[in-house]
């Protein structure tokens, strides 16, 4: 699973991607609730579109499901209410990132690392994008990365903590875009599968101490 990503800067999105986001003042360092930009697919190519990472569903109330449904297994995406009715609508959608971050607690305890392309690219992420109605009648995108079992993973399995499943995003090749965004669901399914660990680099990325605050 993925809490914490490096959304794909506007330039690199351009770049490789093709898109441009209406906005560029979106955050660097990602956490559910934060506005960044996926890619969906248009009319006649893919566009960018800014959204909420974790996905609110269109029965939602509060729009507070974010804090659960950032990231939707794939084994059940299918059936659960947060996550079908995009499944079964097919809205892919991809999350550029120019990292990710995950806790491996191979030293005792919870060290922050950064997984980025192994070359430096940005990583394409499939995930599940879905459109909700706020009661002030705003619509407000929001997405969820897709993940799947990664216990036998040579880099996937040494990351969360000692006992719990170990879970991966899936990653996408750039030749992989845009038959993702088109799949039918059994396409889909398809493609949601185990990246090989050489496509990343990996590296300790704790966070600096937080400075204590200092008395008048």
């Amino acid at each position: 699973m993925c809490a914490n990503y490096a959304p794909t800067r506007p330039d690199r999105l351009l770049a490789v991607f093709g898109v441009s986001p209406a906005r560029d003042d979106y955050v660097e360092d990602a956490y559910p609730g934060h506005v960044t930009p996926i890619i969906v697919a248009g009319d006649t190519a893919r566009r960018a579109e800014l959204a909420v990472f974790g996905l609110i569903p269109p029965w939602s109330r509060d729009g507070r499901n974010f804090r659960q449904c950032y990231n939707a297994r794939a084994e059940t995406v299918a059936e659960k209410p947060s996550f079908r009715h995009a499944w079964k609508t097919r809205q892919w959608c991809v999350v550029p990132a120019d990292a990710i971050y995950e806790p491996s607690y191979e030293t005792g305890r919870a060290v922050r690392w950064r997984l980025a392309g192994a070359q430096g690219e940005p990583l394409a992420i499939a995930g599940l994008w879905e459109r909700w109605r706020a009661p002030n009648g705003e619509s407000v995108a929001s997405f969820s990365m897709l993940t799947i079992n990664a216990d036998g993973h040579p880099l996937m399995s040494r990351f969360h903590a000692p006992g719990d499943e170990k879970r991966s995003v899936v990653l996408l090749q750039a030749a992989q875009i845009d038959d993702w965004l088109a799949a039918d669901a059994q396409q889909a399914v398809a493609m949601l599968r185990l990246f090989d660990e050489r496509a990343l680099r990996s590296a300790a990325a704790p966070r600096a101490p937080r400075q204590p605050k200092l008395r008048p």
